[in-house]
Order: structure tokens, then sequence, then C-alpha cells
């Protein structure tokens, strides 16, 4: 039985609420397209899902980590010889100090065989790439490296919030084309040049071109597809899209949201 995904998604193209759920959004899209890509890749070439990880501190991203509850122990206290105690000692407020490494998929199309050369590489971006902290870092890094080579890249930003970081957001955008979300291609062999897909929040998400070598055909991926499938098996048909969303929608937008979410049933009573 084949599952008309498109079907059971709110809005015809991104849904501005998983971008609160990004964690495990990216995570299928990376798998997603990264299946979608195997297919089509001629033989003597390979796609692998790679990882970079790092620890960020929760302050360099703009987040506040409040304690749910703290346990003072409180020791004996020492006395002195003549029988009196010592001055008490202040207590401190024991808090939670976040250390678990983030963990970032992204794509790599390499050739098979002993030369395992990197022929392009597809990122999907993260919140911790476009907040400044070891996140952004990394990323700038891994841009500049990629800058000094013959390596394609594409990115992937379906976030509206943080700074912009894809190599089309370092040039100056025509404003027709400064939508919410976008999509930067840079070919290896064409390095003064970037390809820029801006996707406006109201439309479809489009199918873009994924650069090989200079002499094979482009690989296709509907990123519309990709979301959708991620908006079914991840069941966020069950999305509190009364909850707010940061940052917020224009009040265009928020108006044209909320007829979708109201019209699909989707919106709870006050």
């Amino acid at each position: 039985m084949v599952v008309d995904m498109a079907a059971k998604t709110p809005f015809p193209g991104m849904d501005p609420w998983l971008e609160e759920k990004w964690g495990d959004v990216h995570h299928r899209l990376i798998t997603y397209c990264g299946d979608t890509i195997q297919e089509q890749l001629p033989g003597d070439l390979v796609a692998r899902l790679e990882e970079r990880v790092f620890l960020e501190s929760p302050w360099t991203r703009g987040r506040k980590i409040v304690p749910d509850m703290h346990i003072v122990e409180r020791p004996e206290r020492p006395r002195t010889p003549g029988g009196r105690g010592v001055a008490g000692v202040a207590e401190p407020l024991i808090m939670p100090f976040p250390s678990d490494p983030v963990t970032e998929g992204y794509i790599e199309i390499r050739e098979a065989g002993s030369s395992n050369k990197v022929i392009t590489i597809i990122e999907v971006l993260s919140p911790s790439n476009k907040s400044a902290g070891a996140g952004m870092d990394l990323y700038q890094k891994k841009q500049d490296e990629i800058l000094s080579g013959f390596t394609s890249l594409v990115e992937i930003d379906l976030l509206r919030g943080g700074q912009r970081m894809t190599l089309a957001q370092k040039i100056e955008v025509p404003p027709p084309y400064r939508t919410p979300y976008h999509v930067s291609v840079r070919r290896g062999w064409r390095p003064n040049n970037i390809e820029l897909y801006a996707i406006p929040l109201r439309q479809r998400l489009p199918a873009i071109r994924i650069p090989l070598r200079p002499e094979d055909d482009d690989v296709a991926v509907n990123l519309q597809d990709l979301v959708d499938r991620a908006y079914v098996n991840g069941r966020y048909d069950q999305t509190d899209y009364n909850a707010p969303l940061d940052p917020p929608l224009d009040p265009a937008d928020a108006a044209w949201a909320e007829d979708i979410l109201r019209e699909k049933g989707l919106l709870k009573s006050a």
C-alpha cells in the first residue's frame, strides 16, 4: 500500500513547527536524503553518512539552564578544642553542567575503492551551526576547507532562526531571493559561482540538483518528499500547534498558518 505522505502534512511546504524538534527531524532528513542519493549514483560512487562531534556550552547558544531542584549536603561541623563550633560555611547551589557531546550528521559522496576521494558534501544545517559556539566554529572551518579545494558543497537551510551561514548568504542576495528557507550549492569546478534555491514559507519545497563530478549528470533530491516523510514517520501529527514558535512568524504568515491549522482541526480550543 502506497501512503500519500503529502496528504498527511498540514502545510504545503515546510512546517515551521518542525523546527522545534530539529534533532529528530535532522537525523531523518539526513538518512532519507542519503538513501535518495544512493539510488541514483554511478556505480563507482557511494553516499556515506558521516558525523562530527563537539561539546557546546549552553550559554554560547543563548539558552538558560535552571536546576529543577538542588540537594545540599550539610556536613557535621568540626569543633574546636574549646568546644565551640567554627563559623558556618556558605552552602553552594549545586547546578547541572551540561557536558554531553553534540553529534551532527552530514553526507559525503565519495569515489568507491582505494581512492575514497570526497566529491560532494551535503549539509542540513542545525541550530548549533547558526549560533555562536563550537558548532558554528566547526562549520565555518569545514566551509573554509572546502573552499580551498575542489569538493562541491550543498547546504540546505530549513531553519528560520539564527545567523545565515551558507555560502550563498556570504554574498549580497537580491531582495526577491531573501526567503525564510534556502539551499546553497557550490560546484567544486565552478568556484566563482553559487547556485541559490530560494524557498518561500508558503510554497512547496523544490527538487534540487546535487552535483557530482563534471562529467556526471546531477542527481535530484525532492526536499518536499523528505520533509513529508519525516513528518509522517516521526508522527508529527501529534504536534502541539498551539505552542509558540521561536522565532515567531510575522503577522501575515501567522494568520496564514492559523487558517490552515484551524481548517485541519489541529488547533486546540482556548
